[in-house]
């Protein structure tokens, strides 16, 4: 027999996966932004957020008519939450893109700095693990979410090289100061992607074992 519930998730999952879907391209365009110094493509950032936030508020109309309506049962209520919980990570995404644009609009103005290979690689390790996290929640995939657990050291450790780096030109040359700070920036905003797409990976736990684990390191070592 078919839950009345059923469809209201469906929906609900649809439009999130729509959100997704937008929050992994509004990031590679903003870091194709900062590479090519490409203001006008910065600008696209800027609107196409807009369209991320519109879908974090239509998921929020329909949880809260869906639970006004319906009488969800613990397992809809924990994927109810759920959904919540990531499209929360999925807007703040998209605001970390219009950082990383406002960074490539400032870069477009000045002197040209290379972009450092080690920020290509932590580009690609942040959105790879959006792009996975994402995928194990359409996939009800827990393995696949623990997975994504276990990358996030890799991108703490690429952004700390890339401070390095820069703070290095900075100390060989002050005049590229401003541009070496915004490539920080931009390493700071992709190391929090990378976050976001760790609270995702938790969140796809909690909804198929009923089981929290964020912050379970440290409240482990404490206990």
């Amino acid at each position: 027999m078919t839950r009345t519930f059923d469809p209201v998730i469906r929906e609900l999952r649809d439009m999130l996966l729509q959100m997704g879907s937008r929050s992994e391209a509004i990031i590679e365009k903003s870091f194709r932004a900062l590479e090519k110094r490409d203001r006008k493509l910065a600008d696209e950032v800027i609107t196409d957020d807009l369209e991320i936030d519109r879908l974090d508020v239509e998921i929020d109309s329909a949880i809260l008519q869906a639970l006004a309506l319906n009488a969800p049962v613990a397992g809809d209520l924990r994927e109810v939450f759920g959904i919540k919980m990531i499209a929360t990570d999925l807007e703040r995404v998209g605001d970390l893109a219009r950082n990383i644009a406002k960074s490539a609009r400032r870069s477009a103005e000045r002197t040209p700095l290379a972009t450092p290979p080690t920020l290509e690689e932590m580009a690609r390790s942040a959105i790879d693990q959006l792009r996975r996290a994402l995928d194990a929640y359409a996939r009800s995939d827990v393995e696949a979410a623990r997975a994504v657990l276990d990358d996030d050291d890799r991108v703490d450790a690429q952004e700390d090289e890339i401070i390095v780096q820069e703070l290095t030109e900075i100390a060989n040359d002050s005049e590229v100061a401003p541009q070496a700070v915004d490539l920080i920036l931009v390493a700071k905003n992709l190391e929090r992607v990378a976050d976001h797409a760790t609270n995702i990976a938790e969140d796809v736990i909690l909804i198929a074992e009923a089981r929290n684990i964020k912050h379970a390191s440290k409240l482990g070592a404490v206990s």
